[in-house]
């Protein structure tokens, strides 16, 4: 049997719903309604009575929860027990922009300072993707931006790392450092809108131009600076790193006091309190952004 099922089971008997349930294991209300049936299967017996409009746990399905929980929570101690060196395989997702970014830095400091951990960084890059990967237990860590409003999660620790203030990205040649009258001269090029930070980035655009519409929208903050340095537009998008800035001919512009920013973060299970692999990783790029913020 699939331990998750258990701790799915818990989730609801503790959270009192489904729906509720589905947030804390980090799957959909569905996938948790399957999860019961494939339990009840699995006992023979039915954990929830559905006579009623609210269907409430049956007295079997919390003798269940009572059983597996110490036999759970024993495994969790074992599963986040820190090694006794920093070492091993560690799997650390990373969002686009830091891939260019931080995330250089940081691997050559884990490489010199631990050079008997090996970091694997997989294929994902979009920070609901890496959050969803992490509960799962797919990847140990995740660099990401902190959604706004995110608070105390009994299943997720966030070590926030850096404040990365948004800018406006124009050509060289640009007249002006007014966003709004580059934006009515300029197209404007979108920092991807499905994003959390490309909505930010939207919100902030459509705040100066209401009628402002994208002629285009892109993930690589790498791409959009060969665009605007091109002259194909402007755009507003998290603070570039220096050396892609300077690389184009290209004008990074402050958007003022009230700019808006996005948080850096290193999320991390909060059963793996203690983990020194992890604790390296955070060290690692903490130390990249700080270097970062020098340049």
């Amino acid at each position: 049997m699939n331990i998750a099922l258990l701790n799915t089971l818990r989730a609801i008997l503790e959270q009192g719903s489904f729906t509720a349930a589905a947030g804390i294991v980090g799957c959909s209300p569905s996938a948790v309604s399957l999860q019961v049936k494939q339990l009840e299967q699995y006992f023979g017996k039915p954990l929830f009575d559905r006579s009623t409009r609210k269907m409430s746990p049956t007295p079997f399905a919390r003798e269940v929860v009572s059983t597996v929980g110490d036999f759970s929570q024993a495994l969790q101690r074992l599963r986040s027990r820190p090694p006794q060196q920093v070492s091993g395989r560690i799997k650390v997702g990373v969002i686009t922009s830091m891939q260019s970014d931080a995330m250089p830095a940081a691997l050559r400091e884990l490489r010199q300072r631990y050079p008997l951990l090996e970091v694997f960084v997989p294929p994902m890059n979009d920070s609901d993707e890496l959050i969803a990967e992490l509960k799962g237990g797919r990847v140990d860590a995740a660099l990401v931006a902190k959604p706004q409003g995110v608070g105390a999660s009994r299943r997720l620790c966030w070590h926030e790392l850096h404040r990365q203030p948004y800018v406006l990205l124009a050509p060289a040649d640009a007249a002006t450092d007014d966003p709004g009258a580059l934006l009515g001269r300029y197209e404007w090029i979108g920092y991807d809108l499905s994003l959390p930070g490309g909505k930010v980035a939207a919100r902030f655009v459509r705040g100066l131009r209401p009628e402002a519409r994208c002629a285009m929208e892109l993930r690589s903050v790498d791409a959009i600076v060969s665009l605007v340095a091109e002259g194909l537009g402007i755009s507003i998008v998290p603070q570039p790193r220096r050396a892609l800035v300077r690389a184009y001919p290209v004008r990074e512009i402050p958007l003022g006091p009230r700019a808006p920013f996005r948080t850096l973060a290193l999320v991390r299970r909060t059963a793996d309190e203690g983990n020194r692999n992890i604790h390296a990783v955070a060290e690692a790029f903490g130390a990249a952004f700080a270097m970062r913020s020098a340049a």
